[in-house]
């Protein structure tokens, strides 16, 4: 029936077969069974692609590639497996004399396939069969960390290709196809790439054809005029339009991590994908066209094209992640996982490599509270923005930036199993957010204690983002501040021109916006501020950072926030004196701090200002400070009145006064 290679592994003998049909058996063969074939025996009949070539349409979960060679007198038909047999079949004319292939002879070592020779098809050869993945086609697992790529890829230099291969538009023939995209292309890494790139921006997933697979056709004539189809068919198409490149390439099949995939599900049955192998440079090497091509949504009805360079050779140890073959040997990993450890290992999807994640920790899916916490952590190669969501919000956890990554400490406070998705952005402002992990927490406790706010913004605490901001050396690096009395104060270095406005948050409705604000007071001295605040009674709060450029006189814009948590219920601080326009920002306020002062008492003022004429304390009477050493000193009698102002005089020349600070007398 015509010539078959079969090759083990390198030290496996090679044997050559030669079996003549004449086609008038062949033809009388199928005819005898022609109209009462089963689904699964026309599954591998011979099809005309409509290319001129007969093509094996293979059954589900195994690699057929089968092309038909024109020829007067003799049909050879090459067939080979994702195991690497070959079987090559002549058809003759009656008492012709059959095409004798070159014997391979009998021997150990490494053997690589004869190259088929037929004819040319318009400027094309076949290739030779591909060689199952030996030794020095395995890469190191776990991932390494040192690419995304299976081999060296300036991607910079594929732009001119990339550029013209997006303009080709052919659709009557795949040789047509092919041979305008080789145009541009010199090496077999262009061809490859020429050939993926095409695919995935003119081949659309066929959602309509997977509900309905009686009006799907994966031949790749079909899917290239049809211009969409389901994984088959872009595996089948890649594999095509690859052999006619002259490019050694596989279709295989296996089971993947992909749309409607659920953490901790395990695999059985019959695969769900198929995907491509390529040789370049002495290795195999593996991509997917089908998810480097775009998305559909959740419900399974909607395809966009989003284009992902991340399945183009993707490093092995990376694609298993998503990826496990039927043939264990196209993991081409050293060692290789079993379906367990697939089935086990946390889902990385692209964005977590592509944003230059690195690793997460835990590494499976569900992760159990311990004492009502549960932790996550993320490392990256540099400066990432992160934020999460649990169970649809983020009220429940505390996110840190950290310089190389995040830390995520989650609070549930209801039992049972929640969904955690991470999202993670470049720095860049323009970017957007991308989902990167999901895991399921499973609470089995709830920690009361750890209720946040609802202002909480994460990430918190200072970071790298807010030295960039212009908020450098913070006294307190962590994101809790725990005081026992109440008080507390945080210091910074300032960028130049940083104007900063800082206010109070908590779920009580008794601290309204303005007294926030209040119970905080600015110190500045020199390129260093100081964040004074007391709390108003225990509990937790959110202290709000926001700046802006002196030199712009816009909005505010927000920067990060603290925890900060007070136990002790005696706690129970009044807010600072309320200060106006004219208490300029380097101004300070020694004594009194509190915005209450005593009725009917003598009370000590001591104020740094200065560019001052006159100070003056206005109560029942008026009360003047006296300038000593930078400060100006005084006292005042709280007597017969409510509200104390203090008042400044900025020039000896001028008559009139300018409120600055307002103090209020408690009732008698």
């Amino acid at each position: 029936m015509g010539t078959m290679d079969f090759k083990t592994d390198p030290s496996a003998v090679t044997i050559n077969l030669l079996l003549i049909v004449h086609p008038e058996e062949a033809a009388s063969k199928q005819k005898g069974q022609k109209g009462r074939r089963t689904d699964s025996e026309r599954s591998t009949g011979l099809e005309d692609d409509g290319n001129g070539n007969s093509r094996s349409q293979p059954p589900q979960g195994r690699d057929l590639n089968v092309s038909k060679e024109p020829c007067k007198q003799t049909q050879a038909l090459t067939s080979y497996s994702n195991e690497g047999t070959q079987m090559t079949v002549e058809i003759h004319a009656k008492d012709t004399t059959p095409q004798l292939f070159k014997k391979l002879s009998f021997g150990k070592g490494p053997r690589r396939l004869p190259r088929l020779k037929g004819q040319d098809i318009k400027g094309f050869q076949r290739t030779e069969a591909p060689r199952p993945p030996g030794k020095k086609d395995l890469h190191a697992y776990p991932w390494d960390r040192s690419s995304l790529k299976s081999m060296p890829v300036d991607l910079q230099q594929f732009e001119k290709l990339d550029a013209y291969v997006l303009k080709v538009n052919v659709k009557n023939s795949v040789e047509e196809l092919v041979k305008a995209l080789l145009k541009q292309a010199r090496t077999d890494l262009e061809k490859v790439r020429a050939i993926w790139m095409w695919i995935c921006h003119h081949i659309e997933y066929d959602v309509v054809g997977y509900h309905n697979k009686s009006q799907l056709s994966s031949k790749p004539i079909d899917v290239l005029q049809m211009g969409k189809s389901i994984c088959e068919g872009y595996a089948e198409l890649f594999e095509h339009m690859c052999s006619i490149a002259g490019i050694q390439c596989m279709k295989l099949s296996g089971h993947s991590k992909g749309n409607g995939y659920k953490m901790g599900q395990t695999f059985t049955g019959d695969s769900d994908h198929t995907w491509n192998a390529v040789y370049l440079d002495g290795r195999w090497h593996l991509l997917d066209s089908t998810w480097g091509s775009g998305a559909v949504d959740d419900s399974f009805t909607k395809f966009t094209f989003r284009y992902n360079e991340f399945y183009f050779l993707t490093h092995p140890a990376l694609f298993i992640n998503n990826h496990f073959p039927d043939n264990s040997n196209w993991q081409l990993l050293k060692p290789a996982l079993t379906l367990k450890d697939f089935e086990n290992n946390m889902l990385h999807n692209s964005n977590f490599y592509m944003l230059g994640l690195l690793t997460a920790h835990p590494e499976t899916a569900v992760i159990q509270t311990v004492n009502g916490k549960a932790s996550v952590s993320v490392d990256c190669r540099s400066a990432t923005l992160f934020t999460f969501k649990l169970k649809g919000t983020d009220e429940h956890g505390l996110m840190t930036l950290k310089k190389h990554g995040m830390k995520l400490d989650l609070y549930p406070q209801k039992t049972g199993s929640h969904k955690l998705q991470i999202f993670a952005k470049s720095s860049k402002a323009s970017d957007v957010y991308s989902c990167v992990l999901e895991y399921v927490v499973e609470c089995k406790s709830v920690d009361k204690a750890m209720r946040f706010p609802k202002d909480l913004h994460q990430p918190v605490g200072p970071s790298w983002f807010t030295e960039r901001q212009g908020f450098l050396r913070p006294s307190h690096p962590d994101p809790i501040i725990h005081t026992n009395d109440g008080r507390c104060s945080v210091t910074f270095t300032l960028g130049k021109d940083i104007s900063v406005l800082a206010s109070l948050h908590c779920d009580s409705s008794s601290l309204t916006e303005d007294m926030g604000r209040r119970h905080i007071m600015q110190i500045h001295r020199g390129n260093q501020i100081e964040l004074k605040i007391h709390l108003p009674h225990a509990g937790n709060f959110v202290l709000k950072i926001y700046a802006r450029k002196k030199s712009d006189p816009g909005n505010y814009d927000y920067i990060f926030n603290y925890l900060i948590t007070c136990l002790n219920t005696e706690v129970k601080w009044p807010a600072f004196p309320q200060s106006y326009s004219k208490w300029v920002e380097d101004y300070e306020i020694l004594e009194p701090l509190s915005s209450l002062l005593p009725a009917n008492r003598n009370v000590q003022f001591k104020l740094k200002m200065h560019g001052i004429a006159k100070v003056l304390v206005q109560a029942e009477n008026a009360y003047p400070l006296t300038q000593s050493r930078g400060y100006w000193e005084g006292t005042c009698n709280t007597s017969g009145c409510r509200e104390v102002f203090v008042m400044v005089h900025e020039n000896a020349n001028h008559s009139f006064y300018s409120h600055v600070l307002k103090y209020e007398v408690e009732s008698q």
